[in-house]
Formats: C-alpha cells, sequence, structure tokens
C-alpha cells in the first residue's frame, strides 16, 4: 500500500503542471526482482482546441493531429505490446493497466460519424492513414478483425456533450503482429525533443526490443476543464520494458553472452560436493545488482529536453532510502517521505547518469498486488472441435471484484454459447451479471463477447466454453499454415484498470499444400502418355511381318525425301501466285 501512495504522489504531482505547461516527460524506475529493472517512460503534449481545429500545432505532432482530423476521430488509442507480464512475481502493472495493449498491436478509437456505415468507412480511413505513419500492418484491421464493445471500454469525461451522441466506439486487434524498430523510430519522431535530448534520448530499439516485456501506448483524449469553450487536446505516449540487468549490461560490441569464468563464480562452498569443477549457485536473493543508466541504456541521458519546463523531476526511482544512489553532479535528489520514491532535477547542461552499486540490503520496496490473477489457455483435443479456460483468481482477502471480460473471436472459431459455464471455486454458481453476445458470421465479422462477472474475495472463477474449427479456403492460410492463427488476448476491465491475457495459438486442420504441385506433376504425365499413344496410332503404319521385310530403309528415306520436295515446290508455286495477284 505504501508503494502505491508514492505512485500516487508522483503521479499526481505529474499532472497538477497540465494546465500550466504544455509538455512534460518522465522516467520511473522500479527494481521488480535483483536482476531486472522495470522502465517507464512517460511523455504528453497539450494544445487547446481551437489551435487544433485551426492546424495550429506547436508541441502535438502535425503529422497525428491531421490523421485525426481527417478520420473525424475524437479519441484514440494505440498499443504496441510485445512479452508476457508476470504478475505473480512482478506484482500490479504500470499504470495500473491503464496504458497496456495485448500481445501485437492493439487499437480502439472513438469516431464522430452520423451512421455506422460512415463510422466504418471512418475507421478504414483512420486504420490506414496510421498503418503508413508508424509503419505497422494496421490496414489489415478489417471487418473481421473489427469489434464495437458495449461494456468494456468507456469514453473519457472530456468529450463535449454536443459530440457524445455521434460517437462510435471501434476496436481492432492483430496479434500477429511483430513490433520492431520501424515502429519505435515513427514514436519518437511524434516527440517534441524527438529523441535527441531528455529522457527520450535513452531510448534505444537494441535495448527496447531485447527487453523480457515492452509496451508502447499512445493515447489522445479531450480535456474540458471549465466546460465546452475551453478544451484541450492531450496526448500521452509511454513506453514500459521490463529489462534483465546482467543481459542489459553486455556491451554492444560483445552482445554474444558467453560462460563466466570459473574464478568470477559465485558457489555455495558449505556444500559437501562443492569442488574445483562443481558448484552450487549462492543465493543473491538478499544482494541487490549493481547497475547504471550507462550502463542499462549503452549511454547517459543526454541533458534535459529544453521545451520540459514544468519543474517536474524527470528521473524518478522506487529503492528504498538506505539504497546508495550516485548521481552526476548537478541533480538535485528529492525524496517523498512517506515511501520509497527518489526523484532527481537535471542540470541545465551536461549528461545525466545514476549509478546503484550492489550492495546488500534487507528493505525492500513492496511490490504491488494486481487486482486479479488471470490466465487463458487451450483445453480438449482434436482437429474438429476444442475450447477455452479462462481462470481468474482475486487475490484480495476481504473485497470483492466486480469487472468485464471481453473476448474478440475470429469467425473460424464457432463459439457454443450454450456451453458457457463459469465454476467459482469448483462448485456451479451464478457469478454472471451481465453478458453481450453477438455471433460471427463468416468471413464478415468476428464473435464478440462480452461477460461482467462478480468474483468474491479469495476465490477462483473458471470460465469455460466450447467452440468448433473451420476448415479455411486454400488462398486464406497463411504462408505458415502449420505454426497455427493467433487468437487475441482477452480484455478485463476493472473500472479505470485494464488487463490482457495472453494471446493464443490456434491450430486448424490443414491441408497438404504439395497436392496442387502433385496434381500438375501427375495430369502432366497422363497427357503426354496419351499424346503419345494417339499420335502413334495416326502415324505408325502397320503391316504384315512378310511385307516388312520386303521395306528397304533407303527407299524408305527417298520416298520421304520425295514427299519433302513435292510439299516444298507447291507452297513455292502458291507463293508466286500470290505475288503475281
Amino acid at each position: 500500500m505504501r508503494q502505491l501512495q508514492s505512485l500516487l504522489f508522483v503521479i499526481g504531482f505529474f499532472f497538477l503542471g497540465t494546465s500550466a505547461s504544455d509538455y512534460h516527460e518522465q522516467l520511473l524506475l522500479r527494481p521488480l526482482h535483483p536482476s531486472l529493472l522495470l522502465a517507464s517512460f512517460n511523455f504528453q503534449s497539450n494544445t487547446s482546441w481551437e489551435s487544433f481545429e485551426q492546424q495550429n500545432f506547436r508541441y502535438f505532432p502535425r503529422s497525428l493531429g491531421q490523421i485525426l482530423q481527417h478520420a473525424n476521430t475524437r479519441e484514440l488509442h494505440l498499443r504496441f505490446s510485445l512479452g508476457r507480464w508476470d504478475a505473480e512475481s512482478w506484482g500490479a502493472r504500470p499504470w495500473g493497466g491503464a496504458r497496456e495493449g495485448g500481445t501485437g498491436v492493439e487499437l480502439w478509437a472513438w469516431v464522430e460519424a452520423e451512421t455506422d456505415e460512415e463510422a466504418n468507412g471512418r475507421w478504414l480511413t483512420l486504420t490506414n492513414a496510421l498503418s503508413g505513419l508508424f509503419c505497422a500492418s494496421l490496414n489489415f484491421i478489417d471487418s473481421t478483425r473489427t469489434t464495437r464493445p458495449v461494456m468494456s471500454f468507456q469514453p473519457s469525461e472530456g468529450h463535449a456533450n454536443s459530440t457524445l451522441e455521434n460517437l462510435h466506439l471501434l476496436h481492432g486487434t492483430l496479434p500477429r503482429e511483430v513490433v520492431c524498430t520501424e515502429n519505435l523510430t515513427p514514436f519518437l519522431k511524434l516527440l517534441p525533443c524527438k529523441g535527441k535530448a531528455g529522457i527520450s534520448s535513452l531510448l534505444d530499439g537494441h535495448k527496447l526490443f531485447d527487453a523480457s516485456w515492452q509496451s508502447m501506448s499512445i493515447d489522445v483524449r479531450p480535456i474540458c476543464a471549465a466546460g465546452e469553450s475551453d478544451c484541450q487536446l492531450q496526448i500521452t505516449q509511454t513506453i514500459d520494458m521490463v529489462l534483465d540487468i546482467q543481459r542489459s549490461k553486455r556491451p554492444r560490441d560483445n552482445p554474444i553472452p558467453r560462460p563466466v569464468p570459473f574464478e568470477e563464480l559465485k558457489c555455495d562452498h558449505s556444500k559437501p560436493y562443492n569442488s574445483h569443477d562443481t558448484c552450487y549457485p549462492l543465493d543473491t536473493a538478499a544482494q541487490e545488482e549493481g547497475w547504471s543508466l550507462s550502463q542499462i541504456f549503452g549511454h547517459s541521458l543526454k541533458g534535459s529536453c529544453p521545451l520540459a519546463t514544468d519543474g517536474v523531476d524527470p528521473v524518478c526511482i522506487n529503492v528504498p532510502h538506505a539504497r546508495h544512489v550516485f548521481t552526476s553532479n548537478g541533480a538535485q535528489e528529492h525524496k517523498d517521505p512517506g515511501g520509497f520514491l527518489r526523484c532527481f532535477g537535471l542540470a541545465s547542461e551536461g549528461d545525466f547518469d545514476i549509478t546503484l552499486p550492489q550492495q546488500d540490503i534487507s528493505e525492500k520496496a513492496p511490490l504491488e498486488q494486481p487486482l486479479l490473477y488471470a490466465e487463458r489457455s487451450f483445453i480438449g483435443y482434436g482437429q474438429e472441435r476444442g475450447g477455452v479456460q479462462a481462470i481468474l483468481t482475486n487475490p484480495s482477502p476481504t473485497q470483492s471484484v466486480d469487472f468485464v471480460y471481453m473476448e474478440s473471436i475470429p469467425w473460424f472459431m464457432k463459439l457454443y454459447l450454450h456451453t458457457l459455464k463459469a465454476k467459482i471455486n469448483g462448485l456451479d454458481k451464478d457469478v454472471i451479471q451481465e453478458m453481450y453476445y453477438r455471433p460471427a458470421l463468416d468471413r464478415k465479422r468476428g464473435t464478440q463477447l462480452e461477460v461482467r462477472i462478480l468474483i468474491p474475495a479469495n476465490s477462483t472463477v473458471v470460465l469455460t466454453y466450447d467452440f468448433e474449427k473451420a476448415i479455411l479456403r486454400y488462398t486464406e492460410y497463411p504462408p505458415d499454415a502449420n505454426r497455427g492463427f493467433d487468437i487475441a488476448p482477452a480484455v478485463i476491465t476493472i473500472g479505470n484498470v485494464s488487463i490482457r491475457t495472453t494471446s493464443l495459438l490456434l491450430p486448424l486442420p490443414t491441408p497438404d499444400f504439395s497436392m496442387p504441385y502433385n496434381v500438375i506433376i501427375l495430369t502432366s504425365t497422363v497427357m503426354a502418355l496419351s499424346f503419345g499413344f494417339v499420335f502413334n496410332l495416326l502415324v505408325r503404319r502397320f503391316v504384315a511381318v512378310d511385307e516388312a521385310d520386303q521395306w528397304d530403309v533407303r527407299s524408305v528415306r527417298l520416298k520421304i525425301a520425295a514427299a519433302a520436295r513435292r510439299l516444298l515446290l507447291r507452297f513455292r508455286k502458291r507463293a508466286v501466285v500470290k505475288k503475281d495477284q
């Protein structure tokens, strides 16, 4: 609870200057394990709605703003994620899960339109434009991958009352999308300092995509503080990554991991089998790993961004006050008296670096407990049918959890709604309070399932349902069809907190793609044999044996040559007659 209060303290202090300044940035470092580090980069820009309508962009990126205007998009949320968040070992998700997306790419937006058809057209315009801006495959979010959530997402409170009636929510996912450096580069170009100064100078594709888990998010929402006449448009860009300290400290010119020399191994000498060739690893859980910003990210922080003038400390770290922390000259440290948060103000000039030496310390910053543990997997066997099982656990011993569970299932997973069951602690009880179901249409739209569930304190709910696998057409299989089809993660909404389960890999009945070539070869062989047989019947002359002896090979050649000459003379005469005419 103390850690949560510290995080709320820094987040609240971070947002206090929203109306006073137009650009903010902050880096929050939080050790998760003696060898793991969570780095959360947060960037926020504001612009007035009047300036946005007049295309007078200063801190708000022009490229994204013009796309939103062209597609009549009033609120936008875009996510790029890779990896799996280990809630049992790492605690609650950063930002409460509000800025997390499912594996791959996830996009949802509120589009202003008069009808559903008009909203679909503007949604198509938005996805195609964002696809080109972020070098992603967002243009593949078609009608089969688009849903209209009813209970899972809610618009922000900053929308004007005159536009709320015409807002349409559309949601799409691409769990197969591979996030890479091509997506990071346009992300940095949207920032005012564009990765050249400030905390964004630490962002490097080699470090980001080598992380155990990483997420990039972009949120655009309106803010109306004093009525509809005083509205702003706010863009928040966030990058969260879980870094392995030992792997991140590996030098750039020597990235290949190599065995540790024997003299550097930390062995438990109290073991009876300890010898020169046998080593039992020493437990170093009580010893914090030493690291620095320059070691983790490859270089130090390139000064502060000159456009961030709100006075908020740009770098914070969540460690006990007894932990030794050394910074560059000129940095000012501010400690949270009621928690573990320590923030640093950067000097106006020069690079900035933080060093935490290796230290034995008994006090550790506690990890915040998540509101819900969720895991999802396939059950059943065979190529025709299967099932999905979601295990949802409420770890709180006193408070119940009310949440919405949403599934976006592709059309080739034909859901049997009558098989939907929810068991609490192994007993059949009515825990489903509300449900919204939209069936799929083959090759037109997927299945949408939203269920509101109430889990009592210290209880576990197992949600299961069965489905049937469809057989696709030959051209609908991807090049690596034997790998399987990626199924989007389920979205769990608990108020303002969102949790994504892991994505699933569905194997479908796959045809033998070598059969077309076998058919071509067999058909060609049959045609060649048939043609040869018929040709022999038409051309070959059949005679008796006694007549065959009378045929001289030389006479046959002479007759063939004479026939050829006669044909040649005949063609020449015809050519001369046509020429005279």
